[in-house]
């Protein structure tokens, strides 16, 4: 064992070697509770530059109470292709048979994002690797590109993953967020793309991973890397929300009635701002061990007009019982600046079926920061946050902090019933 996290304190798991060499990016989280283990992953390349991505590694953390212990890293060779580099780590925990599904894409060689959206030819493949032993072995690399989106792929300019981690919902239906560059024509005589368009999507197995499929685009807002997380209403109807990146400075919110095939039109939520040209989040769903006593329900009658406003559609508030208090609350974390990618912040909404109900944020890490995964430790009151950060910028390390609901709540008390006041953040 190396390292250890105790709770409220921050570990770098990942270091960058040099401004210019071996970087890790992308970070991705996901807590085996039977094993009482995380498994924190990320992408080693020889630069920043998503280009240069080599392959994934893994470390496992031992959780003992409100401390980890970290084990040294380790290289995943099993999760790659001959002549493709390997991005957007994206794993989920299969409760009933304790497996652990890490999805990700191989790119072929160095062929950029830029160059497959310009081109229309996708170069990237979908792929996952699994384990039985909560990341202590893996399986052999399966490729579920042909099976997953077979010659729908001509319509898609390039696609991936995640990044961070996807989720079981209470059917035992398995979710992996994804987004894809959606072709609606070729321009026949140039053999061009005519102007293909990120959207959101989701990727799901009803039979615990045995086969795979994907659900509709989330359209028409444009819309790329995303998470999701289930909200379960007081009535006990199952929501899926979607908290998806957006190029128009603020998060694009939606949520789905059918276990994720759909999703209803996006919204932006203003309270949730984007930096130029946005930047990746992560959202998790608990129920709340207790209800404190200042934290009323966000959607009061005293709440302006624009707070009301539902991201269900009418027909189907009713049976969900919008405008109470969820049994389930959603956690947010993501850069809190609108003019670049610093401060990152820990957002709690404890009324996810209503809009404009996020407190303001709680900066976890001041400073530069980018990418980040939340994880949910449920009935311990407990959460794990993986995040890209540094001092003079955010490629520096990936950093890991175990925190408690109760130092959520200290740091948003006083916000619970006004939701709207999140421009003053509350630092660490």
């Amino acid at each position: 064992m190396e390292e250890v996290t105790s709770c409220s304190f921050s570990s770098p798991l990942f270091q960058q070697e040099n401004k210019r060499g071996v970087t890790y990016r992308i970070p991705a989280l996901i807590y085996v509770p039977p094993a009482r283990t995380f498994l924190a992953f990320a992408e080693k390349r020889s630069s920043s530059k998503d280009e240069d991505a080599l392959h994934l590694v893994l470390r496992r953390g031992l959780r003992t109470g409100h401390s980890v212990q970290w084990e040294p890293v380790k290289s995943l060779m099993k999760a790659t292709l001959p002549g493709h580099r390997t991005m957007n780590p994206c794993p989920v925990w299969e409760r009933k048979s304790g497996c652990v599904y890490l999805f990700f894409i191989c790119v072929r060689g160095h062929v950029t994002e830029r160059q497959q959206i310009m081109s229309g030819r996708n170069a990237a493949r979908l792929c996952f690797i699994c384990s039985q032993d909560a990341g202590y072995s893996w399986s052999e690399v399966r490729d579920l590109t042909e099976e997953v989106i077979g010659p729908e792929v001509t319509h898609w300019a390039t696609f991936a993953v995640g990044p961070g981690h996807g989720i079981q919902l209470q059917s035992g239906r398995l979710i992996i967020p994804a987004y894809a560059y959606y072709i609606p024509f070729w321009f026949s005589c140039f053999r061009l793309p005519y102007k293909a368009r990120p959207h959101s999507l989701m990727i799901y197995s009803d039979d615990l991973g045995a086969t795979w499929q994907h659900g509709r685009l989330i359209k028409p807002m444009v819309t790329v890397e995303c998470e999701v997380a289930e909200v379960i209403g007081k009535t006990g109807h199952p929501v899926l929300y979607c908290s998806a990146r957006t190029p128009d400075r603020c998060r694009a919110e939606a949520l789905s009635t059918d276990h994720g095939e759909c999703f209803q039109k996006p919204v932006l939520s203003h309270q949730l701002c984007e930096p130029p040209h946005g930047c990746q989040g992560s959202v998790v769903s608990f129920r709340p061990l207790e209800i404190p006593g200042g934290c009323q329900d966000l959607a009061s009658k005293e709440a302006p007009a624009i707070q009301q406003s539902p991201l269900l559609c009418s027909s189907v508030r009713p049976q969900l019982e919008a405008g109470t208090l969820s049994e389930s609350w959603l956690l947010y974390s993501h850069p809190t600046s609108k003019k670049r990618r610093v401060d990152l912040g820990i957002y709690l909404n404890q009324n996810p079926l209503e809009a404009a109900c996020w407190s303001r944020p709680w900066i976890l890490h001041c400073g530069p920061c980018g990418y980040s995964d939340l994880a949910a430790l449920e009935n311990e009151g407990l959460f794990g946050c993986l995040f890209e950060c540094g001092t003079k910028w955010e490629c520096e390390q990936i950093a890991f902090r175990l925190f408690t609901d109760q130092e959520i709540l200290s740091h948003v008390q006083g916000d619970c019933s006004t939701p709207g006041r999140n421009s003053e953040p509350s630092n660490n």
